[in-house]
């Protein structure tokens, strides 16, 4: 029912409308009443249940399936909201802002009222009731308010909570020191369920997130994991100023609160892991991820300008290049004034729904920089080239002409960190700003063996190459010399990537053997003790085969992944010894903080069990037993999946299983899933069934259909349904690849679709870059993506995506 100002008026109800006949010419008081289905309600989209939790998601437009609303972020308004329901079924109630009362509303009800003082728009509205349990703790501001904070989730899972509680109280006082951001409300709620569409939500006061990003302890959750609770807890809590006090006018421009949180949130967690780990991992997802999207149909500018559902943009590109853009500034502006700007943007636009060129006037006007093109970032699609010609003056010095081009925009802004590297150091860093089509720089440097080091630290999301390229003896130098981290990186991917292709594109009778100065560089780096440990493991692993597969033309995805396997087997057996030795060497500092009762994570023991890990994912190429053995010691989650993983891929038939009877693997698999279904942990179980996803043998096709009639697995549950479905569509290339596995994603993509459309159109875009693969392989993808957007009932959502796929 509906009432104007307490009088019923006349009204329409369309599909997706509310119109009012005849509304009145003055401001009137709107009131409506409704009814929903939460429990119908498996988009998980506005007011659904989670395993017996009511919750809320109304990101981007889920306020509108609860009730009639203007639903845009710029609508902005304070709430007032009452909250009643049985007192046995739902004893804890929640939503957005303080409590104001709280009372018996007889019948075996209760209810309670909060208030939040804060305007806001209404996708930041949320409302939590079930039975629930927590933990408490108390922040004291820099002004010296106390705030109460709760972490909440099932009953069972509160022995899982207390990394989150430290996680929000170190986000809480980094954002104090860093950005001068102090929390504003008496309360900060943070509710776990295990039914979510998204990592979190930011919701004013009452942040809801998916388990996976909260709960965490040594037996369940991996250094990653607790690495990405950190980061996501400190993404959500950080919205609070970037995307609550300061939000969207509309949603196309998400990339500015969005891009800005993903940069402070990386910028924390560098501050609290290790920083050069975190660049390095950053930049794989751009380089693996962000660039992909790039090259595909489904690439868009960080600012879209057109979309059928809002769902379909929360992108890499919007969150991930939208965080390198917000870099860029502080590299052009220097960290100093990009703080300062930071203070005017909040300041000014405090209780306000924004645009990107707001952020970006405050940029300018904080520094006196203009800052007029640097709009291209925000409006260009697509990864930009730089091609740099280099070649020496008499002096030494190196001259740089740098060409960009972007499929024929614009310039763009491009600051391009450099520096000069030999056997004797590296030179002072300095920036060069690229702003011109064509620009010439000079490194000074009377060193005859400097090699020049460019886009240090990612100074940029683009793609770099050097004409001529680099020598391998002068990659060699930067691998082995250069102090950037990511450039140190970069340089082994570089070196690695060259044997990788040379041995796709070799015919089968004339493989390439493997290059001495490959194995040298893994050696090197094997004996390296003084590196930081992490660095190490990412220096050892090959480059992913998303980033491999991407400048490829007419891609053969087993040829390439048999590339792959061959390299890392014949780097195992050049440095089997060398192997072998660092993973017994490491085998203190990786388990120091197993028996430490008091630390829940460790920086220096996560580095060390990452170059272990590392070393025994080699191992295992030539022997299955080190894997066994791993398996069996392993004190927690990061070695025991580690170790996992490796045996769901081992193939009975390969030389390395000759001493390894198949039930010894099979056996421990099992038991990893017993343990964990009597432990009641969702989220290992969630493990079990990706580590088969990925595992390449000739059944995996075959595995994952089983798994699917597992009584653990249920599509309604999009962790679930990810963690077997999208792993293998996105994890196994190797089997995804042919017929099959096309067809099967294809049928899933459509079952799905009537449970949750926006779990579908994430799937569908697996299909993203059909028309780079070699002609066989793109014409059944285009046959899937046509039979997908042909089936009736198809939801806007995933029609979107296999329409721009097509195109």
């Amino acid at each position: 029912s509906i009432q104007i100002n307490g009088i019923s008026p006349e009204y329409d109800v369309g599909k997706d409308t509310l119109t009012i006949l005849a509304p009145p010419p003055a401001p009137f008081t709107l009131e409506t009443v409704v009814e929903i289905d939460p429990k119908a309600n498996t988009q998980l989209s506005g007011l659904y249940v989670s395993d017996g939790i009511l919750c809320t998601q109304c990101e981007a437009e889920g306020f509108r399936r609860i009730t009639y609303f203007l639903d845009r972020p710029d609508i902005m308004c304070k709430y007032r909201v009452r909250v009643e329901a049985d007192s046995k079924k739902y004893p804890v109630l929640l939503s957005n802002g303080n409590e104001i009362e709280n009372g018996d509303a007889g019948n075996d009800r209760h209810y309670r009222i909060f208030e939040d003082p804060f305007k806001k728009p209404c996708y930041l509205f949320a409302l939590v009731a079930g039975d629930l349990g927590h933990i408490e703790d108390t922040f004291t501001t820099c002004s010296g308010r106390s705030v109460k904070l709760a972490v909440w989730s099932e009953h069972h899972n509160v022995k899982a909570l207390d990394w989150a509680m430290f996680s929000l109280k170190e986000s809480m006082r980094w954002d104090e020191i860093a950005y001068g951001r102090e929390y504003d409300l008496d309360v900060y709620h943070v509710v776990a369920v295990s039914s979510f569409n998204m990592g979190a939500m930011e919701n004013k006061g009452l942040n809801v997130f998916n388990t996976a990003c909260v709960l965490a302890t040594k037996d369940t959750a991996t250094d990653g994991d607790f690495e990405r609770v950190l980061g996501v807890i400190a993404h959500e809590y950080f919205h609070n100023w970037s995307g609550n006090r300061v939000t969207c006018r509309d949603w196309f421009q998400l990339t500015l609160k969005e891009g800005l949180t993903v940069f402070r949130d990386q910028h924390f967690s560098e501050e609290k892991t290790s920083a050069a780990a975190k660049r390095i991992e950053d930049v794989r997802i751009m380089r693996s991820a962000q660039f992909s999207q790039d090259a595909s149909p489904l690439k868009h500018p960080i600012r879209p300008e057109s979309v059928i559902k809002q769902d379909n943009f929360y992108t890499v590109t919007v969150y991930n290049k939208g965080a390198e853009i917000i870099r860029m500034y502080r590299t052009l502006l220097g960290i100093e004034t990009f703080r300062t700007a930071m203070d005017l943007y909040f300041d000014r636009h405090d209780g306000q729904a924004v645009t990107c060129d707001d952020f970006r006037q405050a940029m300018a006007d904080a520094s006196g920089k203009d800052l007029t093109q640097f709009e291209e970032w925000y409006k260009q699609a697509g990864t930009p080239l730089v091609t740099v010609e280099h070649s020496k003056k008499n002096d030494g010095s190196i001259i740089l002409k740098m060409k960009q081009s972007n499929d024929g925009q614009p310039p763009l802004v491009i600051p391009i960190a450099a520096a000069t590297v030999s056997s004797a150091g590296t030179s002072s860093e300095q920036v060069f700003e690229l702003n011109q089509a064509e620009q010439t720089f000079e490194l000074a440097t009377d060193d005859p063996e400097a090699v020049p080091s460019l886009l240090r630290g990612f100074s940029a999301p683009i793609k770099l190459i050097f004409e001529p390229p680099l020598t391998v003896e002068q990659i060699s130098i930067l691998a082995a010399y250069d102090t950037d981290p990511f450039c140190k990186w970069d340089a082994w991917q570089q070196l690695s990537t060259k044997v990788i292709i040379d041995r796709y594109n070799a015919p089968a009778d004339k493989m390439p053997e493997l290059p001495s100065y490959l194995i040298d560089a893994f050696k090197a780096t094997l004996a390296d003790t003084e590196a930081e440990t992490r660095l190490r493991a990412y220096a050892l692993a090959l480059p992913a085969y998303s980033t491999l597969a991407l400048p490829i033309d007419d891609l053969d995805p087993s040829k390439l992944c048999n590339a792959l396997d061959m390299t890392r087997k014949q780097l195992a057996q050049a440095s089997s010894k060398e192997l072998e030795a660092v993973y017994v060497s490491l085998a203190s500092a990786a388990t120091a903080d197993a028996v430490a009762t008091d630390t829940m994570y460790s920086v220096e023991a996560a580095g060390a069990r990452s170059l272990r890990n590392a070393c025994l994912n080699y191992m295992a190429t030539l022997d299955a037993r080190p894997v066994l053995a791993h398996f069996d010691a392993a004190t927690c989650m990061t070695d025991k999946i580690a170790a996992a993983s490796l045996l769901a891929g081992l193939d009975p038939s390969k030389e390395n299983m000759q001493h390894v009877d198949p039930k010894e693997k099979d056996d421990r698999i099992h038991a990893f899933y017993q343990t964990a279904k009597a432990n009641r942990d969702d989220l290992v179980i969630n493990k079990w069934f990706s580590i088969q996803a990925m595992a390449n043998v000739d059944s995996a096709l075959q595995n994952v259909r089983d798994l699917m009639n597992h009584p653990d697995f249920s599509a309604e549950n999009p962790n679930r349904f990810r963690s077997l479905i999208n792993t293998f569509a996105g994890a196994n290339p190797n089997q995804f690849h042919n017929a099959l596995g096309y067809e099967f994603i294809t049928e899933q993509i459509i079952a799905v679709d009537q449970i949750n459309p926006l779990v579908a159109a994430r799937l569908a875009s697996v299909f993203a870059n059909w028309r780079r693969h070699e002609p066989e392989r793109r014409e059944l993808m285009r046959q899937a993506l046509s039979r997908i957007q042909e089936t009736s009932n198809i939801s806007k959502d995933t029609y979107e995506i296999v329409t721009r796929c097509l195109k």
